[in-house]
């Protein structure tokens, strides 16, 4: 048997319990961003390539479910378990305004043009806020079959996507007239749901099974099982040719989108993975865990042959975790 080279991820501490949830911004001038929520009720921020840490936001008095950047990466939300979300200033930290809940709120997400800010949670209400007035009473979508754990918009914002906690399947939502238009069956209820950044598939996990979706027809493009039940999944942003999936067995695994094929697997972790994602140009992927820390893991060729002509003058030797962090000291975001 081949000796797979141990992959060396970025190792980013901070959060003293579970990391639930993990979000990339897109590519800003100042660079992209990592966001972490964690039970330990403070979301941090970070340099997505690096891990360093830039910040954390101080306010929320329960565990926090979701996080997400807006697409300048200015402003950041949170969803939480103390019946808020939070609108924060991703460049001071400030509380720019919280959103009154009646119970917890599970999920979060802006709008594609920034104006809006998507939640979803016990209350099984979607809710719309507009963030030029944010003192307004939120738009209301009502009718969730049960408890929201996953919310996000598609379609130029014109459609908003749910899962539930105790049902299976996604539902899509016409935010014009708040119907339901469409579910998309799953067995198991569907933990994670991500619109890749061409607006192409809507990436699921659900149970032990990742699915891909069209997300214009809606139909089921690709169905893989996993060897263990996965809580998270992620699709490549830029080729769309393989895709991540983390759960249970505590390991990252890289999979061929087209035949499903395993082409990687990372240990690391001490405890399930709660989430996993890629980053905006797919060179690297975050992973969350029961362990409370975040992992950055290089995505690096697929196979030899890629690796031979990826380096200029040949192969090149591994890098370790030290000399990235040289190369990378003098990497330096103006978020003050």
């Amino acid at each position: 048997m081949d000796k797979k080279k141990v992959a060396v991820p970025l190792v980013c501490h901070g959060h003293s319990r579970p990391v639930v949830d993990l979000f990339y911004s897109p590519i800003t001038p100042d660079g992209f961003f990592l966001i972490s929520a964690s039970k330990d009720s403070t979301p941090m921020l970070r340099n997505g390539e690096t891990g360093d840490w830039i910040g954390t936001f101080e306010g929320h008095k329960g565990a926090v479910w979701s996080c997400c950047l807006d697409t300048n990466a200015l402003r950041a939300a949170s969803a939480s378990a103390d019946f808020t979300a939070k609108l924060w200033d991703a460049l001071t930290g400030d509380v720019l305004h919280s959103f009154d809940h009646k119970h917890i709120v599970r999920a979060c997400s802006f709008s594609e043009d920034t104006h809006f800010l998507l939640t979803g949670g016990f209350e099984k209400i979607l809710r719309i806020f507009d963030l030029n007035r944010p003192d307004a009473p939120p738009r209301e979508v009502e009718h969730s079959p049960g408890s929201v754990r996953t919310v996000a918009w598609l379609h130029s914002d014109q459609t908003i996507l749910s899962s539930c906690s105790d049902s299976g399947g996604v539902r899509l939502w016409d935010v014009r007239s708040g119907e339901m238009v469409r579910t998309l069956e799953t067995k198991s209820s569907v933990t994670s749901a991500e619109v890749s950044k061409d607006g192409r598939y809507i990436t699921t996990a659900d149970g032990s099974s990742v699915k891909f979706w069209d997300a214009n027809h809606f139909g089921l493009v690709k169905s893989y099982e996993m060897p263990c039940n996965v809580e998270s999944a992620s699709l490549e942003p830029k080729l769309g040719d393989k895709f991540i999936a983390g759960g249970e067995d505590m390991w990252i695994r890289l999979f061929d989108f087209n035949t499903g094929e395993e082409i990687g697997c990372n240990k690391g972790h001490h405890g399930p993975v709660h989430c996993v994602r890629f980053s905006p140009g797919g060179e690297s992927y975050a992973s969350g865990s029961e362990d409370g820390t975040i992992r950055i893991w290089q995505t690096g060729p697929s196979n030899p042959k890629e690796k031979e002509s990826s380096a200029p003058n040949g192969p090149s030797k591994p890098i370790t975790v030290d000399e990235i962090g040289t190369k990378l000291e003098d990497v330096k975001v103006g978020r003050e």
